[in-house]
């Protein structure tokens, strides 16, 4: 495979295992169970489309938003890194992290105040949270046209697949049961954790060559 097509996989696999939609559908359908169908399918829309929206804030504007505080590219990446491997640490062990997942009381407050609840929890900080903000300006970092858009593409294919999982979630818990989605789970934790320790590297590397 070439560069470009390895640049896109990764992309995505990054996205996949951070936003992880299958172990999210329970989360969304926790969320959503006083709700019909039609509501149901609505939040499940609009979530993804605000995700879809901060992340390519990010990704289209990274380097601007580096200029104006003054953050350098391996500055970022070793906080970054840091960050994504804490997230997947805390999925190997089968936990919530709380940099990636909003507080009970956070969740009360969305749904008894009837503050939409597509934009909150669900599209910040679940599905457009720290972890993948990052991950997003860390692959489009170059900011070349073909990286950004690769990042966007693999990022919409991604808000795709999650709309899906959150539509068809009760599906997903009576198909593969809680066990399965707790292993998913598990793997997609090994693989953020991987992604945080390569960028992590990465911003070592950038630091000391600069």
């Amino acid at each position: 495979m070439d560069n470009t097509t390895v640049h896109f996989l990764t992309v995505f696999m990054a996205f996949f295992a951070i936003m992880n939609p299958v172990a999210n559908s329970s989360l969304f359908i926790g969320l959503t169970d006083d709700f019909d169908n039609r509501t149901r399918r609505l939040i499940a829309l609009r979530s993804v489309i605000v995700a879809f929206l901060i992340v390519a804030v990010f990704a289209i504007g990274g380097r601007q938003i580096f200029a104006m505080f003054g953050i350098t590219l391996p500055a970022f990446r070793i906080a970054g890194g840091i960050m994504i491997a804490l997230i997947g640490y805390h999925m190997l062990q089968g936990e919530h992290s709380s940099i990636h997942t909003p507080s009970s009381s956070d969740n009360e407050k969305s749904v008894d105040s009837s503050v939409d609840i597509s934009i909150t929890p669900l599209g910040i900080p679940i599905l457009a949270g720290p972890g993948t903000i990052a991950t997003a300006m860390n692959f489009a970092a170059q900011s070349t046209i073909g990286e950004i858009s690769r990042v966007l593409i693999a990022f919409a294919a991604m808000c795709c697949l999650t709309f899906i999982a959150f539509i068809g979630g009760q599906w997903l818990a009576l198909y593969l049961g809680q066990n399965a989605i707790k292993v998913i789970s598990r793997l997609m934790g090994l693989i953020l954790a991987v992604i945080g320790v390569q960028m992590l590297i990465e911003g070592i590397r950038g630091a000391i060559a600069a």
